[in-house]
């Protein structure tokens, strides 16, 4: 497989992974009743009202989101699977950035997010993609 392909099926995958835990966390720990999840406004403002439980899993599928793009386009690289796991990473850095200067967050979150959940895992991703690359 071409190397662009790889990353786009990586960053794909990771995409499904980060907006399953999302919406599985969303069912987990729901935000307060009659509040509208499209609204940025209305989310900034709550952002520093809701408890710790309501970033578990936007940080979980973040960091796990990254660690399986970045595996899954370590596996597939025809060439250079560590560059082309720390493309996904990158990619999944550049939304974690969007997403804290459009939501925020608290300062737990944001350091932990920013520190763990993108480079850290797209390098484990890659040595895990390069396991499950078939031996020549």
């Amino acid at each position: 497989m071409k190397n662009w392909q790889a990353t786009i099926c990586g960053f794909v995958a990771g995409a499904v992974i980060n907006l399953g835990l999302v919406t599985v966390g969303m069912s987990v720990f729901p935000l307060p009743e009659g509040t509208d999840a499209s609204n940025m406004d209305e989310i900034r403002k709550l952002m520093p009202t809701l408890p710790a439980g309501n970033f578990v899993f936007p940080l979980l599928g973040h960091a796990l989101g990254t660690l399986i793009g970045a595996t899954v386009a370590a596996k597939l690289a025809a060439h250079g699977p560590l560059r082309r796991a720390l493309i996904v990473g990158g990619i999944f850095l550049l939304g974690g950035i969007a997403m804290i200067i459009n939501c925020s967050g608290p300062t737990w979150f944001i350091v932990t997010d920013l520190l763990l959940a993108y480079f850290p895992m797209a390098f484990l991703g890659s040595t895990l993609g390069m396991k499950l690359r078939p031996s020549a």
